[in-house]
């Protein structure tokens, strides 16, 4: 126990305690700039509502960068051992320019997300709006996966042996980039189509697609696939190849109003006069039409049925889908309450019923009377006498010398 108190004695605590009075000082220097830029930020977000958006996302990343520059500052200055200075000063950089890329994602998420809340994907200008906030999601992925990119090469690059690692890949970058083309091309390819939708306008964020023969909405374009929401909730994943490769319906390429057809096959004895009464009072009841087209056509009339078009328009497929459900409803609904000889029949006419209720003689009756195999007994026996089979009676086949006798007898005679 002597010996202890003596080596705690002998200690020279002088430059240690220097390093931790430098920590001490760096510590509170962090926590005093922190409460300043919170109480700005504060005093701020009174009048406006960015800084909060901004405390948010950066607060994290911009307290530990704080943190660890202080901390840098005071180790080196006050480190004892200057043997360790080259690893903590390693380290520090390191954490530094790891922090420092964390941060800048963070305030590259917000000013993108700042400039996605200007552009509103409702109203007159929501093709525009929906075109910025995919190009502007795009950007903000690229920017991202850049600045990771940036940082994870700056870290390798502090190693010594990276660095000499670093200057032979680049001296060979030229065979590398073909290796490398090559064995990514399909990912590449899937890139550069994601870049393309994202600036030609082919597809946006909410725009109404038809994909792999299934309606849906574009819930997210990424840099390699596009997320298709489909009706009843699924989601189609599809390569962003595919909608720069294979033909694809888009229902809001330049704008969002549609036309839509109701379609209904009925008997000839309906009323379209009517039927075009009736669809004005069911579009008048509704608040999916716009007021755009209303029509109504006899589009076929073969057989024993005709074909009634009615051609409706709505402000989105959305509204448009429920209108002409509505107007079918409402219109079968009405045939069969007021117009019930409309509905679709199928005739099949009984030849000896028609006849016995018309008086009219049949097939059968259209006789001859007076005719010659026709009202006596005697007729009906030369009738039969005529349609009944002949038997044919074939003769007996005669000798060949018989054949041959007269044969010779007339060339003797020629």
């Amino acid at each position: 126990m002597v010996e202890l108190f003596d080596v705690i004695a002998a200690f020279e605590w002088g430059p240690w305690l220097r390093l931790g009075i430098g920590v001490v000082i760096a510590v509170a220097a962090t926590l005093l700039l922190i409460v300043l830029v919170s109480q700005v930020a504060r005093v701020t977000a009174r009048k406006r509502d960015w800084p909060k958006a901004l405390a948010s996302g950066a607060r994290h990343p911009f307290r530990f960068l704080i943190g660890a520059t202080f901390l840098w500052i005071a180790i080196t200055v006050t480190l004892p051992e200057p043997n360790w200075r080259e690893g903590v000063n390693h380290f520090f950089l390191v954490a530094t320019i790891a922090l420092g890329a964390w941060l800048a994602s963070r305030l590259i998420t917000f000013f993108i997300t700042l400039g996605m809340s200007r552009y509103r994907a409702f109203g007159p200008a929501s093709i525009l709006a929906r075109k910025m906030q995919t190009q502007l999601a795009i950007v903000h992925r690229l920017a991202v996966v850049a600045v990771t990119i940036i940082a994870a090469a700056s870290i390798l690059l502090t190693f010594p042996g990276v660095q000499a690692i670093g200057t032979s890949l680049f001296a060979s970058a030229g065979i590398l980039s073909v290796v490398a083309g090559l064995a990514a091309q399909s990912t590449l390819a899937n890139v550069f189509a994601g870049i393309q939708l994202a600036f030609s306008g082919a597809i946006r964020v909410d725009d109404v697609v038809i994909a792999e023969k299934e309606w849906g909405n574009i819930e997210e374009i990424t840099l390699t696939y596009v997320v298709v929401r489909i009706w009843d909730d699924r989601r189609l994943v599809l390569p962003s190849t595919y909608f720069t490769t294979t033909p694809f319906e888009n229902w809001t390429r330049s704008s969002t109003e549609l036309f839509g057809s109701v379609e209904l096959d009925l008997d000839w004895r309906v009323s379209p006069a009517a039927m075009r009464t009736q669809l004005a009072v069911i579009l008048a009841a509704t608040e999916s039409w716009d007021g755009r087209a209303s029509v109504l056509q006899v589009t076929e009339a073969i057989g024993g049925m005709i074909r009634v078009r009615i051609l409706v328009t709505a402000a989105d497929a959305g509204q448009l889908f429920d209108l002409r459900c509505f107007v079918r409803e409402e219109m079968v609904e009405w045939v069969h309450t007021h117009d019930p000889a409309g509905m679709p029949r199928s005739r099949v006419q009984l030849v000896e019923e028609v006849a016995r209720v018309q008086n009219t003689p049949t097939d059968a009756e259209h006789t001859d009377q007076g005719g010659m195999f026709t009202g006596t007994p005697e007729a009906e026996e030369r009738a039969s006498a005529f349609t009944q089979a002949i038997p044919i009676i074939w003769p007996e086949p005669e000798p060949e010398s018989a054949l041959a006798t007269p044969a010779r007898k007339d060339l003797r005679h020629d």
